[in-house]
């Protein structure tokens, strides 16, 4: 949240900076948030119970522990290959290459540059 302060006046101003320190003490007064949790894990304990149990799903510790699942692709062969320049190879995914581009561009057709 941006706020321009050259735009308020002063009576705007005065109001901002109110609002301001009670937000400011609010927060001072509250405990950190680690604090909480362990209590609150702490007595779901002493019950019996689990913090997933009684507020359904993870916590959002276990949330962040958890390994992200990315689709795992295999090695592509190359399908495309410059004519000048053999090194410059293309698989048919993704983006086209500049090489292919120039050459499309100037009317030859993708299908010139298949390898064999």
């Amino acid at each position: 949240m941006s706020i321009d302060l050259n735009t308020l006046s002063a009576k705007e101003l005065e109001s901002l900076i109110t609002k301001a320190k009670k937000r400011k003490t609010t927060l001072a007064k509250r405990k950190p948030i680690t604090t909480v949790r362990k209590k609150l894990a702490a007595q779901a304990k002493a019950e019996g119970y689990t913090i997933a149990e009684l507020f359904g799903g993870k916590t959002p510790a276990a949330k962040a522990a958890a390994p992200r699942k990315s689709r795992k692709t295999g090695k592509v062969a190359p399908k495309y290959r410059d004519p000048a320049n053999a090194e410059n190879t293309w698989t048919g995914r993704g983006k086209q290459p500049r090489w292919l581009a120039a050459y499309t561009a100037k009317g030859r057709k993708v299908e010139d540059f298949l390898i064999k």
